[in-house]
C-alpha cells in the first residue's frame, strides 16, 4: 500500500511515474498476451500494482520506525493475526528457519515491541503479543496512509464499495491459497529470510 498524497511526496511524482510507465513497452501481462484481455487484464494489472506498492510501503514503514523489513513483517503478522501466534507459527508465516525466527523474536522482545504470554488454551505453549507501545507506534506511522486510503474509499458509492470489497476478499483468498500450495505438489521450500536483519536506510 502506498499513496502519493503522503506528506513529503514531491508534487507531480505520481504523474511522472505514470508518464514513464506510458512510455515503456508493455509486458506480455500488461498487453493481455498472458491469456487475459480486456477489462479483466486491466484489473489484474491494477492488482499487481497494489502488490508492488504494498512492498514499497513495508520498506517505507521500516525506515520510519528504524526497523528491519523482516521485523516490520513480523509485527504486521502479530498485530493483525486472527489467532495467537507462537514463535514457530510466526517463523512459518515469514518463511524463516527456526533459528532465524528465534533471533527475530528475541530482538523484538529486547526492543520492547512484543512480549511472550501463555497460550490461552495450552499453557505449555507461548504466544507472542505486540506491546501497546508497538501498536501505537505503527498506527502513528501509518496514519497518513490510512487517512488517504480511507478518503479514496469514501468517494465510492455503496454499490461500488460492495463490489470492490467482494473482489479484494476473493483476490486475497486466491493469493493465500497460492501461497499455501507447495510447488509441483511437493514440499514447500523453507528458505531462510535474510531481509530486514538491519534497519532500512
Amino acid at each position: 500500500m502506498s499513496v502519493s498524497t503522503q506528506p513529503g511526496t514531491q508534487p507531480g511524482a505520481g504523474q511522472a511515474r505514470q508518464e514513464r510507465a506510458d512510455r515503456e513497452p508493455q509486458s506480455p501481462a500488461r498487453s493481455g498476451a498472458a491469456g487475459v484481455a480486456g477489462p479483466a487484464a486491466e484489473v489484474a494489472v491494477a492488482l499487481r500494482d497494489v502488490q508492488r506498492a504494498a512492498a514499497e510501503t513495508r520498506q517505507a514503514l521500516a525506515r520510519r520506525l528504524n526497523m528491519g523489513v523482516s521485523d516490520v513483517a513480523a509485527m504486521d503478522q502479530l498485530i493483525f493475526a486472527a489467532e495467537p501466534l507462537g514463535p514457530v507459527e510466526l517463523g512459518n508465516r515469514l518463511g524463516m528457519r527456526s533459528a532465524s525466527a528465534t533471533a527475530l523474536v528475541d530482538r523484538l522482545e529486547r526492543a520492547g515491541h512484543l512480549r511472550r504470554v501463555p497460550h490461552p488454551s495450552d499453557r505449555r505453549r507461548q504466544t507472542l503479543a505486540p506491546t501497546e507501545h508497538a501498536i501505537t507506534e505503527v498506527a502513528t506511522a501509518l496514519r497518513p496512509l490510512i487517512d488517504a486510503v480511507s478518503a479514496a474509499a469514501a468517494e465510492l458509492t455503496p454499490e461500488q464499495a460492495a463490489v470492490v470489497t467482494q473482489f479484494l476478499r476473493t483476490a486475497s483468498r486466491i493469493m493465500h491459497d497460492f501461497a499455501a500450495e507447495p510447488p509441483d505438489g511437493g514440499r514447500a521450500p523453507r528458505g531462510e529470510s535474510r531481509c530486514g536483519d538491519s534497519p532500512v536506510r
